[in-house]
């Protein structure tokens, strides 16, 4: 069975950083793998992506220059590095695995597998 478990979302102020982990279990390869958030009443948007050997990699014009995705294959684990936080960052983050590596890597319909989410709050 294939779980994802992301951790280390919080509560921060403006301006501060977080660190998101998301451990694999059950599966080895993930050919893509990716990072979305989801506030109440909004679809569930992407936010970076990556694929196996960390050579593609695309990030929403949201977050650009301020988060940062990479993987660690032989932990299994995907990361997102967040830094000068915003309130509009606020949201519930969740990781996703795809089997493929997607023609359009930013959409959730192209990602097999999710974790259950970790929750982000920016403070202004």
């Amino acid at each position: 069975q294939v779980q994802l478990v992301e951790s280390g979302g919080g509560s921060v102020q403006a301006g501060g950083s977080l660190r998101l982990s998301c451990v694999v279990s059950g599966w080895t390869y993930s050919a893509y793998m990716g990072w979305f958030r989801q506030v109440p009443g909004k679809e569930r948007e992407g936010v970076a992506g990556i694929n196996y050997y960390g050579g593609t990699i695309v990030y929403a014009d949201s977050v650009k220059g301020r988060f940062t995705i990479s993987r660690d294959n032989a932990k299994n684990t995907l990361y997102l590095q967040m830094n000068s936080l915003k309130p509009d960052d606020t949201a519930m983050y969740y990781c996703a695995a795809a089997r493929f590596q997607p023609s359009v890597p930013l959409i959730r319909s192209a990602y097999n597998y999710w974790g259950q989410g970790t929750q982000v709050t920016v403070s202004s």
